[in-house]
C-alpha cells in the first residue's frame, strides 16, 4: 500500500453519534479512504452500518426515519429499562445477516464486562450481538448476556476506542468525540440521572485519550442531549462541518507520510 492505513475510532453518545454519519461523509467526499473503525456504543452502530455497505447518505435516510418507539421493548426495572430484544432483531435485519469479520472497512466493537470490569473486545461474530451489547446503557438497557457474561456500553471502559484502532495496524488514527458535558442540565427523569452519570465518569477520560489520535474531530453539539432524536438531521450536519474543518489537518498529515 502506496498510502497510510487510516482507522476511525467513533465515540458514544446517543443520538449525538449520528454525527459520525456527517465526517464519514466529508472524508468520502475527499477522497479519504477508511480501511478500518473501532466503535464504542453509537459508534459501533454507526460503524457496523457503514461496514455492510450503506453509504452515509442512505444511513443519514435511515436516521432520519428512526424513531425511538420502533425499536425499544420497555420491561419492568429489573437491570435496566429495556430488554434490548426488538433493537437486536432491527440490526440483524439491517446488517444482513452478516458477520464482523466479512466488513469493509474492518471493524473492532468495543463493550464492557459488567462482572470484571473488563474491556470486551469483538472482532468476529454476529454483528447484532456485538452492537446489543456495545450499546446497553446500564440502568436503561437490560445487560447482554453472552455465555457467562454480562455486557453493558462500551463507554463504561473506552468511550472513544482510539487504542483499538491502533491496534488494527492504523498509520493514521482519527478520533470523532461526540461526548457532551452540561453543568447545570435539567434532571427530569431516571435516564438523565444516568446519561449525566455517565458524562460526568467519562468526561476527564476523554481529555486523557484526546493526545492519542493523530486527529481528533469534536463536532459542535454539547446542546444536544444524548436522547435528542429529533434534531439528527441538525447532529448530522454539525458532524459535517467538523470534519471539513479538520480536512486541511488530515490531508497534511497524509502528504507527510508520502514523504517519509
Amino acid at each position: 500500500m502506496n498510502r497510510p492505513k487510516i482507522g476511525l475510532a467513533l465515540g458514544s453518545g446517543g443520538a449525538r453519534g449520528f454525527a459520525h454519519i456527517g465526517v464519514i461523509k466529508v472524508l468520502e467526499e475527499a477522497n479519504i479512504p477508511i480501511d478500518c473503525i473501532a466503535g464504542s456504543s453509537m459508534g459501533a452502530l454507526v460503524g457496523a452500518f457503514y461496514g455492510v455497505g450503506y453509504s452515509p447518505e442512505q444511513m443519514e435516510k435511515m436516521a432520519l426515519h428512526f424513531q425511538r418507539k420502533y425499536y425499544l421493548d420497555f420491561t419492568v426495572p429489573k437491570m435496566g429499562f429495556i430488554t434490548g430484544d426488538k433493537v437486536k432483531q432491527l440490526i440483524k435485519i439491517l446488517t444482513k445477516n452478516k458477520k464482523i469479520e466479512q466488513l469493509r472497512p474492518n471493524l473492532t466493537i468495543v463493550a464492557t464486562d459488567l462482572l470484571k470490569g473488563e474491556k470486551v473486545v469483538f472482532k468476529e461474530g454476529d454483528i447484532s450481538t456485538a452492537v446489543r451489547a456495545s450499546i446497553s446503557i446500564p440502568g436503561i438497557f437490560v445487560p447482554a448476556k453472552i455465555g457467562d457474561r454480562l455486557l453493558v456500553d462500551g463507554a463504561v471502559v473506552d468511550r472513544v476506542p482510539i487504542s483499538e484502532v491502533k491496534k488494527m495496524d492504523a498509520d493514521i488514527v482519527i478520533a470523532v468525540d461526540v461526548s457532551y458535558f452540561e453543568v447545570e442540565p435539567e434532571i427530569n427523569s431516571i435516564f438523565d440521572v444516568i446519561m449525566q452519570s455517565m458524562d460526568i465518569m467519562e468526561r476527564e477520560m476523554i481529555r486523557f485519550r484526546e493526545i492519542e489520535s493523530d486527529i481528533m474531530i469534536k463536532p459542535m453539539i454539547n446542546q444536544y442531549s444524548s436522547t435528542a432524536f429529533k434534531n439528527i438531521d441538525t447532529i448530522i450536519q454539525h458532524g459535517e462541518d467538523a470534519a471539513k474543518a479538520k480536512l486541511a489537518e488530515i490531508q497534511q498529515l497524509l502528504q507527510k507520510w508520502k514523504e517519509k
